[in-house]
């Protein structure tokens, strides 16, 4: 590991930048475990609630009397993206190191200490790390169970415990703030799969991503297939925004699913002049993953991971549904620009 130009961990000044909206059954938690009885170095957690609805302002509000570092931020502009520009824009110019952390998430012990220690000690600009989905509900266990599978995430490398090394990108953890701040941050006219734009401009600018495989963190999937579904189309487009603005090659396993949806809606159309024939594609993909569903639901007996199947159905073909729609309308001025 190369030496940094970041100063030793006890002396940085760290802001941790937590988006919100509508968290109430998450937030408090999530805060809980990033932020631990002793840390190394001295910090603020920034959380820019995007116009939550429920009791998240009210449940930062208490949490924040009992911890003045803790402050709520109001985001006006209501995205992900847009909280992290505030945050980066308005923190302690002190910091030196910026941690993104989410309410649908549950850390490890020092975890922030961790990340800005990877940060100094690999020279890297960015700190990624693995995420593991968990779940609460029965429903939200069989997300979480497609999502950890091979089936749900194509074998993504940040989707499951890998070694470390250095990546071209994974799940956001940390960011040097100077480096964050030099490339313009997130764009903003990308909602989603804005982590991806940033890391292509990162690594094109000469900068160093490290995925640190020690650090394993917990997600909270969805908790109803129309959720699951409107998520999964917007990761779907916004990836293929990414690939348009960059002009990049998407990789197999997130072209698959695009392929599987484009061959059923021919052999739907074909039905009519060539019969059953024209249903094997999409047949053979449902039984594909109904028998993988059954397959986990015997393995851990489950009977309820059944519901894996169409699970993973829901989470391809809503995300190749969102990678089309975006795709085939080509390049675009007021989605390619950076910010």
């Amino acid at each position: 590991m190369g030496n940094s130009s970041l100063p030793e961990v006890s002396s940085q000044f760290t802001t941790i930048v937590m988006p919100a909206f509508n968290e109430e059954l998450y937030i408090a938690a999530a805060i809980n475990s990033l932020l631990q009885p002793q840390e190394p170095h001295d910090y603020e957690l920034l959380v820019l609630d995007g116009g939550s609805s429920d009791r998240t302002p009210a449940i930062v509000q208490e949490l924040a009397k009992l911890n003045p570092r803790i402050k709520l931020i109001h985001n006006t502009r209501r995205t992900q993206s847009a909280a992290m520009n505030i945050a980066a824009s308005i923190c302690d110019p002190r910091t030196t190191v910026l941690v993104r952390a989410d309410c649908h998430a549950s850390y490890p012990p020092h975890f922030v200490s961790d990340c800005v220690a990877t940060l100094r000690e690999t020279a890297s600009s960015s700190v990624v790390v693995s995420m593991r989905a968990v779940g609460r509900s029965p429903l939200q266990k069989i997300f979480a169970a497609a999502q950890n599978s091979r089936l749900g995430n194509g074998g993504s490398a940040h989707r499951r415990q890998s070694q470390s090394g250095y990546v071209d990108h994974g799940h956001h953890a940390a960011f040097d703030r100077q480096a964050f701040l030099s490339l313009g941050g997130y764009d903003e006219t990308v909602q989603y799969n804005e982590d991806a734009e940033f890391d292509a401009r990162l690594v094109a600018s000469g900068r160093r991503i490290y995925h640190d495989g020690r650090l394993l963190i917990d997600y909270y999937p969805r908790t109803s297939f129309p959720s699951l579904a409107r998520q999964y189309f917007r990761h779907g487009k916004g990836r293929a925004n990414t690939l348009l603005k960059h002009k990049m090659r998407p990789k197999l396993r997130q072209m698959l699913p695009v392929l599987v949806l484009l061959a059923s809606v021919i052999a739907l159309a074909a039905y009519p002049f060539i019969g059953s024939i024209a249903l094997l594609i999409p047949a053979g993909y449902i039984l594909v993953c109904m028998a993988w569903g059954a397959y986990l639901a015997a393995e851990c007996r489950q009977p309820s991971f059944l519901l894996i199947g169409p699970a993973a159905i829901t989470m391809h073909m809503s995300w190749a549904a969102g990678f089309l729609s975006r795709f085939l309308r080509g390049n675009s001025n007021g989605l390619n620009h950076a910010k």
